[in-house]
């Protein structure tokens, strides 16, 4: 599970009305597009980790001798972790947004 980001430019002019709408197609509407790709990204990679947990369970519980315990435990210690990290950027956004829609203008 690799929750690097690569650092984001911005740019040095700001037009009014540039911002994205829903459905637009620019360059933060898709995978690999600034914050919104690597988050998607990121939940994309939190997701798996969960799915494989789950499998992996799922055959110790059945008693495959290929999959060992302490694999397994690992596997949902790092589902656990990613879903931890992840619940935290979003109580983080809802905050922010919170923030700046609570400001005077």
């Amino acid at each position: 599970m690799d929750l690097k980001l690569s650092p984001v430019s911005m740019p040095t002019t700001i037009r009014p009305g540039a911002g994205v709408r829903p459905g637009a197609s620019g360059p933060a509407s898709g995978v690999g597009g600034g914050f919104a790709g690597a988050l998607q990204s990121a939940l994309g990679s939190v997701s798996a980790a969960q799915n494989e947990a789950s499998r992996l369970q799922k055959e110790v519980q059945m008693e495959n001798p290929k999959v060992s315990l302490e694999e397994t435990m690992v596997a949902i210690q790092k589902a656990q972790i990613g879903f931890q990290a992840s619940l935290h950027v979003r109580n983080r956004m809802v905050q922010a947004y919170t923030d700046i829609m609570n400001m005077q203008v």
